[in-house]
C-alpha cells in the first residue's frame, strides 16, 4: 500500500515553528536596534558590551517563558558571534558581516536547488512527510516548490546585495535599518509563501493517492 501525506500538514506548521512567532521576531531585531543605536552615541567597547547584554536579557526572558533552548541559545549565539567580529576586527559595520554571507549562503543553495530541479522546500517538505513520496513526478507540486524556493532565494539575494552595498559604502546606520526592513517583512512573506506550497503538496498528493 502506497503511503499518502498526513491529514494535517505538519510541515507547514513546523515552518512557522522555527520562525519563532512574534516574539522570535522582536529578539531578533532589538540587538540590531540596539548596536546601531549604541554606536551612534558611545564608544564601542561599550556598544558591544551594552548589545552582548541585551541579548543576554532577551535570553533569560525567553527561557522564564519557557521557550525551547535551541531557539533561545541561537539567537544569542547569533550576538555573540556578530560582537565578537566587532571586537575582533574593530569595526562596527562588522556585526553586519556574518549575516550579510549567510544570505549569500543562503541565496546559492536556495537558487541552485531550483536550478537542479530539486527545490529545497520540495525537499524539505518530503522529509518532514516520510520521504517516501514521488512529488517530483506532480508537476503542479513540482512548479509550487518551484516557486516557494525561488521566493526563498529572491529574499536572501535582495538582502545580500543591498546589505553587501552599505557594508561596502561603510553605512553602519543604513545597515541596521536594512538588516530590520529586510528581516522580519521578507522572512513572512516568504514563510507564506513556502507553507502554501506545503499545504498544496500534502493537498495534491493526497488526492493523488486516493484515485490509485
Amino acid at each position: 500500500m502506497s503511503s499518502t501525506p498526513e491529514h494535517r500538514d505538519n510541515g507547514a506548521q513546523s515552518v512557522l515553528d522555527q520562525l519563532g512567532g512574534p516574539l522570535g521576531f522582536l529578539c531578533s531585531t532589538a540587538p540590531v536596534v540596539v548596536f546601531v543605536a549604541a554606536n551612534a552615541f558611545l564608544p564601542l567597547p561599550l556598544t558591544i558590551g551594552i548589545s552582548l547584554a541585551t541579548g543576554l536579557a532577551l535570553f533569560a526572558f525567553r527561557m522564564v517563558r519557557g521557550e525551547r533552548v535551541g531557539t533561545a541559545i541561537g539567537s544569542l549565539a547569533g550576538v555573540a558571534v556578530a560582537v565578537g567580529v566587532v571586537a575582533w576586527t574593530g569595526s562596527a559595520r562588522d556585526f553586519f558581516a556574518m549575516g550579510i554571507w549567510l544570505s549569500l549562503a543562503g541565496f546559492v543553495l536556495t537558487f541552485g536547488s531550483v536550478l537542479v530541479r530539486r527545490p529545497l522546500t520540495g525537499v524539505v517538505w518530503n522529509a518532514l512527510h516520510g520521504g517516501k513520496h514521488l512529488w517530483r513526478a506532480h508537476r503542479g507540486v513540482l512548479r509550487a516548490h518551484d516557486v516557494a524556493t525561488s521566493a526563498a532565494a529572491l529574499v536572501f539575494g535582495a538582502r545580500f546585495v543591498i546589505q553587501q552595498w552599505l557594508y561596502l559604502a561603510e553605512s553602519t546606520g543604513g545597515l541596521g535599518v536594512a538588516r530590520v526592513v529586510m528581516g522580519t517583512p521578507l522572512t513572512v512573506l516568504a514563510a507564506l509563501v513556502v507553507v502554501w506550497a506545503f499545504r498544496r503538496s500534502t493537498t495534491r498528493l493526497r488526492a493523488a493517492a486516493h484515485d490509485r
